[in-house]
Order: structure tokens, then C-alpha cells, then sequence
């Protein structure tokens, strides 16, 4: 499953799944701020764990959607 990216101003949001252990599914997203020269990035991880990719994605878009709102 590709990543989804979303773009607001200098900053952008790439959610995407990782599988863990179990056979479950849990999203990420990672955030880059364009800043010159210089990239910062960070890394969130959805809290909850899901079943399926398709589940995991979604929790990744809304929790990047989250973010990118609270810039």
C-alpha cells in the first residue's frame, strides 16, 4: 500500500502502516518542515492497533490530517 502525502505550506505529512508483530497493522506518519537548507522530520505512531492495511491507513490520514491543522 502506497503512502499518502498532504502538503500545508513549508510542512508535509506522509501517512503510512507498518506491520507489527502480531499480524496487525498500525499507522505512521512522519512530518518534514522544509526550512532552507535544512529538513526537520518527526515521526508519530497512531495509538491504536488495527486488523487490516486498509484501517491502519485510515487512522494514519486522519491522525496526519490532525497534525497538519494543529500548524
Amino acid at each position: 500500500m502506497a503512502a499518502v502525502k498532504y502538503t500545508k505550506g513549508d510542512w508535509y505529512a506522509e501517512a503510512d502502516i507498518q506491520q507489527i508483530d502480531n499480524g496487525k497493522y498500525q499507522g505512521i506518519v512522519l512530518i518534514t518542515h522544509e526550512s532552507g537548507a535544512e529538513n526537520q522530520q518527526s515521526e508519530h505512531t497512531v495509538a491504536t492497533v488495527s486488523n487490516t492495511p486498509r484501517e491502519a491507513l485510515d487512522e494514519a490520514k486522519a491522525l496526519a490530517h490532525r497534525i497538519l491543522s494543529d500548524l
